[in-house]
């Protein structure tokens, strides 16, 4: 989980022009302080859900978001209650590379080599149903949704990487380990052949 602090703004004052057209004064309202406000955010399959939903496109394979999509995806991460609508408006940039940071963090001391047996890896567009397909078919608790998404896609491939069938070894890796078998039973019992 992360908590984001968004920044108080200070007031901003009233601005008044002269219409010529109507010729009048017209004033605009400015805008109230706010306070700063503090939230707590979860990049999950829960908040992929939500802003995939609204978008109706891959967040995964999203290259480049827009300000408006980037700031959306704050609002469908925060699990603070009842946060007012106006504080999205007061996210700055620091605030989206410190979210930018927490999403790329892997969340796990597990690291698992892409190019397992050889196939390289998927041009998949993975959405939300896709993963959640996955959990379904490989027995993943629907708890694991609430999960930040990058311990929960390791999870996802260590799974994979169980559950695939062992490697078949070349005639001559069956050959060397045979040879080591020999050679360590050898010295074990002390005989020579």
């Amino acid at each position: 989980m992360l908590k984001l602090t968004i920044p108080a703004k200070p007031a901003q004052p009233d601005v008044e022009f002269y219409d010529e057209v109507k010729e009048e004064f017209v004033v605009i309202p400015g805008k109230p302080a706010t306070k700063e406000y503090t939230l707590q955010l979860e990049h999950s399959l829960v908040s992929l859900s939500k802003w995939e939903a609204k978008w109706c496109k891959s967040f995964l394979n999203n290259k480049e978001m827009t300000p408006e999509e980037s700031i959306d995806y704050i609002r469908c991460m925060t699990i603070t209650q009842n946060v007012p609508p106006e504080v999205y408006n007061n996210v700055t940039n620091e605030n989206i590379q410190e979210v930018s940071s927490y999403i790329a963090a892997p969340m796990t001391a597990t690291t698992i080599n892409n190019n397992v047996n050889g196939k390289a890896g998927s041009r998949e567009i993975v959405t939300s149903e896709l993963i959640y397909y996955w959990m379904i078919s490989l027995n993943i608790p629907l708890e694991c949704q609430k999960w930040h998404l990058n311990r929960l896609l390791t999870l996802i491939q260590v799974c994979n990487v169980k559950n695939a069938p062992p490697k078949k070894m070349s005639k001559r890796q069956i050959m060397s380990r045979n040879a080591a078998l020999n050679a360590s039973r050898r010295n074990q019992l002390n005989t020579s052949g």
